[in-house]
């Protein structure tokens, strides 16, 4: 597939969980694609959710020092998020009928120019803005 793929935290966040079993081996897998294609974005929003997961709300959590050079690491994804990025996302959160932080990851991806979205959380099968949602562990349950 042509295009940026955008990742949501969940993916990220199994990607270093290791008691994610299937799901940490695809999480992985998958960034280990993009990387290597230089198709992968992602946001702040990504990185900060990301963060405060895996240092506190995963049963084996990363020290801080691990979840902060993955955060640098991933840095060179992000897409920089705007004001217009924030308005954007209040026209796809009512439009979507979405919650906003799910609006804002779609407004980020449009920014971005990616052809569709890796997350658990949102609509698999939804198209927004032209960006397709794809739930990349619906074979790994």
């Amino acid at each position: 597939m042509n295009g940026r793929t955008f990742i949501d935290t969940n993916v990220l966040i199994y990607a270093h969980d290791t008691d994610a079993k299937a799901k940490h081996a695809a999480a992985k897998s998958i960034l280990r694609e993009l990387w290597s294609e230089r198709r992968g974005v992602l946001s702040p929003q990504v990185l900060q959710e990301f963060y405060v997961n895996v240092t506190k709300k995963i049963p084996h959590p990363l020290s801080k020092e691990s979840a902060r050079l993955v955060v640098s690491t991933y840095a060179i994804w992000c897409i920089e998020t705007t004001s217009v990025e924030i308005s954007n996302a209040f026209r796809i959160e009512d439009e979507s009928r979405i919650g906003f932080w799910d609006a804002l990851i779609v407004a980020s991806a449009l920014k971005s120019g990616a052809s569709r979205i890796l997350s658990e959380d949102m609509n698999a099968g939804q198209t927004i803005g032209g960006i397709r949602i794809e739930n990349p562990f619906a074979r790994t349950r």
